[in-house]
C-alpha cells in the first residue's frame, strides 16, 4: 500500500502546484490589467509654459503607453493643496504624485537644496549627468527614505536670470534693506548681503511685486517671466543666474502607490517621467531668447549685468552658505562630496570642450554689455 500511495502523493503534489501556477498566472494578469486612477499635484499654476505643463505632457504620455490603464488627473497649485505642500500631499497619500522643485522642502530636509540648484553650482547638463552616472539619484533617493517617497528628476530649467529689480543695482550697497522673493541656497546667500527674503509660489510673485510687498524677484527666466507679466511690475532685468544655474524640478512619488503599479506600468510612468526631464529643458532653450528679443524690444526692459563686486561677494558667500549645509549632517557631508567631486571632473573637461567651444565660437565674449 505504501508503495502504491507515493505515485500519487507525487501526483497530488504536482497537480497542485500546477494550480497554484494557473492561480498566479490569473493573478498576475488580473494585476496587469487593473486599472489606476492617479492624481499629481504641482507647484506651478495650471498649464504654465514650460514647468507646469511638463505635467501636463507626463500625464498624456502615460495615458497613452498604458493603453489607458494609467492616468494621471494634474492639479496646478492651489487646486488640491498649496503649492509649498505638494510634498505632504505625496508623502501622506492625498496624491500619488508630485512635481515641484526640492529646493522647497528645505525645512524638512535641508540637504535637498543641493538636488534643485547650488549658486556657482553645476548647470543642467551637468546635473544630469551626476543624478544618472554619478551617484546622484541614490542619494537623493536616500535623503527622502524616512518621508515615504521615492523621486525621478523630472525637468529642468537650464541657466536662470538674476531676476527683476525696481531699482538699478550698481554695487553691493544697493541691495541693502531690499525685499526680494529668492528661494533656496541663492536667497541664503542675498540674505547675508542684506536682502530681506520672502518666499511665496509662483503665482503670488506678479501682485506683490506689482503692490510694493516685494521689491525684486526672480523666477525662472525670460519665457516664464514674460508670462508673468513680470515686465509690468519692475523695469530692470538682470544676469546672470548666478543663484540657479539651473533648477532640476523633480517627480516625488508615493512609495506605496509605487509598489501597487505592476512593473510594466512602472516602467511606464520611469520612461516618461525621463522623457519630460528633457523636453522641459529643451522647451526653455527654444523660447527664451525669443521671450527675451520680446521684452527689450517690445516692453522695453532694460537688460542689465549684474555687478562684478555683487557676483564676487555673492561668490564669497555661497562658499559659506554650501559649506555650512554640507556640515550639517552626515548624510549632507556625502552628498555635499559627491557632488563637489563630480563638478570640478565635469569643470576639468567642460574647460577644455564647451567653454573652449563658447569662447571660439565668440571670441569676443560677452556683446550684450
Amino acid at each position: 500500500m505504501k508503495a502504491k500511495a507515493l505515485p500519487v502523493a507525487i501526483a497530488m503534489t504536482t497537480a497542485l502546484s500546477a494550480s497554484l501556477l494557473v492561480v498566479s498566472s490569473f493573478d498576475n494578469q488580473a494585476q496587469a490589467q487593473e486599472n489606476f486612477r492617479w492624481k499629481m499635484v504641482t507647484s506651478w499654476p495650471k498649464n504654465f509654459p514650460g514647468v507646469g505643463q511638463g505635467p501636463e505632457r507626463l500625464s498624456q504620455l502615460v495615458e497613452e503607453m498604458s493603453d489607458g490603464r494609467l492616468t494621471i488627473e494634474v492639479f496646478g497649485a492651489g487646486q488640491l493643496v498649496p503649492g509649498f505642500e505638494v510634498f505632504d500631499a505625496v508623502a501622506d497619500g492625498t496624491a500619488e504624485l508630485g512635481h515641484s522643485a526640492s529646493y522647497y522642502w528645505k525645512g524638512k530636509a535641508p540637504a535637498a537644496q543641493f538636488f534643485a540648484a547650488v549658486p556657482f553650482g553645476m548647470n543642467a547638463q551637468e546635473m544630469n549627468a551626476w543624478l544618472s552616472y554619478g551617484g546622484g539619484m541614490e542619494l537623493w533617493n536616500e535623503l527622502y527614505d524616512d518621508f515615504g517617497v521615492d523621486v525621478l528628476v523630472a525637468g529642468a530649467s537650464g541657466v536662470q536670470m538674476g531676476g527683476w529689480y525696481n531699482k538699478e543695482i550698481n554695487s553691493v550697497d544697493d541691495l541693502e534693506g531690499l525685499k526680494m522673493r529668492m528661494p533656496g541656497l541663492g536667497g541664503e546667500v542675498m540674505s547675508r548681503m542684506g536682502v530681506a527674503i520672502v518666499n511665496m509660489p509662483g503665482g503670488e510673485i506678479f501682485t506683490s511685486l506689482q503692490s510694493g510687498a516685494i521689491d525684486a524677484t526672480e523666477w525662472i527666466g525670460p519665457y516664464n517671466d514674460l508670462a508673468f507679466g513680470l515686465h509690468q511690475a519692475a523695469d530692470y532685468y538682470y544676469y546672470p543666474g548666478w543663484h540657479e544655474p539651473t533648477v532640476m524640478f523633480e517627480a516625488i512619488v508615493n512609495e506605496e502607490a509605487w509598489a501597487e503599479l505592476p512593473a510594466d506600468l512602472q516602467a511606464i510612468l520611469r520612461t516618461a517621467i525621463s522623457d519630460i526631464n528633457q523636453s522641459v529643458l529643451d522647451e526653455y532653450t527654444a523660447r527664451n531668447n525669443d521671450a527675451l528679443e520680446t521684452l527689450v524690444n517690445e516692453h522695453d526692459v532694460e537688460l542689465r549685468r549684474i555687478p562684478d563686486d555683487v557676483l564676487a561677494q555673492a561668490r564669497e558667500h555661497s562658499a559659506d552658505v554650501v559649506g555650512e549645509l554640507a556640515a550639517s549632517s552626515e548624510l549632507a557631508t556625502r552628498i555635499y562630496d559627491s557632488y563637489r567631486e563630480f563638478q570640478d571632473k565635469v569643470e576639468d573637461y567642460h574647460a577644455i570642450s564647451e567653454q573652449a567651444y563658447y569662447n571660439a565660437r565668440n571670441p569676443d565674449g560677452d556683446t550684450t554689455q
